[in-house]
């Protein structure tokens, strides 16, 4: 008997008709001869629908209270297809991340999980049952709910699986597979068979909104075996491995693209050793995320520093920024909320050159302007204007010729 833990998005569970057809595929599963745990997320778009209502009150509300909001989402969701399972004869509980024992640091909106006690989780399933957990929240030691930030189902599905030594941890969605960019806005982009973790956790954290970029980590970190799939056929998934026997033949594996990306530009700091150091500690103790820096160079003793956030650190961000100019004698600063961010991920940029040149030639040809430029060893980003991101992520798969299959296996 083996342990699968398995994952069902908000379009999963849209409504009782797909919570069905999620229940047959956890059936599916149990008859295998496996005990199976399932993380849902709310329905369809219930967290939106909460939030939505919440800024009917406040634009500034606490985070405490917006944890207490959202958690509600998942706990239907929960209850209704252990309800589901129970009609169709299996014996089926449903548990919220405090029953099953996640325990969380105190950050509201975004915590992090800490610890999980499996205990009573194990207790449930060796009497036999399906257990349905709901995703995306925790408590923390002092008793508070928390939730783990947009897509922190993901998160709880891999942390589950690495907690209980899973034999397989599946993510079920509403597409059959990470492809080399959105379908959407190309066409003939390329389902991926294989994927490396730490592509996927590139490509997750750069706007990919298939996996979430916590759960990969946990996923890499804890060499989770994770495979994405659709709800809806029963087409082969991709399966995320730890590397390609021939990776460095990849040279781009996929496209991303993040259209809430909001930049803020500080301007005429003074250009001192330690400068920097203060605002990101600053922004680092507001839990504000940075993605990229830039600073530029020092003329008659002033620098401009700009950095980008997501959308939903901005306001932090500007107020921390502020309250920097008033303290240490800067000019001011200048926010653009109408830039967007495009990257190609590929573990063989490690031993590929003229990969930057390639992709900053296909942005030329379309005539668009970067602004920023960000690289690590398996991935390069450019800041661009918002309006300008379809057209850059079709000029880059075409350039790279992302539509055209490897032929490479994976172990």
């Amino acid at each position: 008997m083996g342990l699968i833990v398995q994952k069902f998005g908000g379009s999963s569970v849209a409504d009782v008709d797909k919570m069905k057809l999620v229940a047959g595929r956890v059936i599916a599963e149990c008859d295998r001869g496996n005990q199976v745990v399932v993380v849902v997320s709310a329905m369809g778009k219930t967290t939106d629908n909460l939030l939505s209502l919440i800024a009917q009150v406040t634009d500034r509300p606490n985070p405490r209270e917006v944890d207490m909001v959202l958690a509600t989402g998942e706990q239907i969701s929960i209850a209704i297809l252990a309800l589901v399972l129970q009609t169709m004869g299996r014996k089926a509980i449903s548990m919220t991340g405090p029953q099953v024992g996640i325990i969380t640091d105190p950050f509201h909106r975004k915590a992090r999980i800490r610890d999980i006690n499996t205990a009573r989780l194990r207790e449930k399933l060796d009497e036999g049952h399906i257990v349905i957990v709901a995703g995306f929240q925790g408590l923390t030691q002092s008793g508070q709910i928390t939730t783990l930030g947009r897509g922190g189902s993901d998160t709880t599905d891999v942390a589950l699986a690495a907690a209980l030594h899973a034999d397989r941890c599946d993510i079920y969605t509403d597409v059959d597979g990470v492809y080399t960019t959105d379908p959407r806005i190309v066409p003939d982009a390329r389902k991926l068979a294989t994927i490396t973790f730490d592509e996927m956790l590139e490509l997750a954290s750069l706007g990919a909104k298939v996996l979430h970029n916590r759960s990969v980590e946990l996923a890499r970190n804890h060499n989770v075996p994770l495979q994405v799939l659709s709800t809806f056929s029963q087409n082969p998934g991709t399966l995320v491995v730890k590397e390609y026997t021939n990776m460095e033949d990849i040279v781009v594996s996929g496209v991303a693209y993040n259209r809430d990306e909001y930049k803020i530009t500080i301007l005429g700091v003074p250009d001192q050793p330690g400068m920097a150091a203060k605002l990101f500690s600053k922004i680092g103790e507001a839990n504000v995320n940075i993605d990229i820096i830039v600073q530029n160079i020092s003329h008659r003793g002033l620098s401009d520093i700009s950095f980008t956030v997501g959308k939903e650190d901005f306001q932090n961000a500007r107020d921390v920024a502020e309250q920097f100019v008033k303290e240490y004698g800067a000019e001011g600063i200048r926010t653009d909320d109408a830039v967007g961010k495009v990257s190609i991920v590929g573990v063989g940029m490690r031993s590929h050159g003229g990969i930057a040149a390639t992709m900053f030639g296909a942005l030329a040809k379309e005539n668009i302007n970067i602004q920023m430029i960000s690289t690590s060893e398996i991935k390069i980003s450019v800041v661009i204007a918002r309006a300008d991101v379809d057209r850059a992520v079709q000029a880059i798969h075409r350039e790279f010729e992302l539509q055209s299959e490897p032929k490479l296996t994976a172990r």
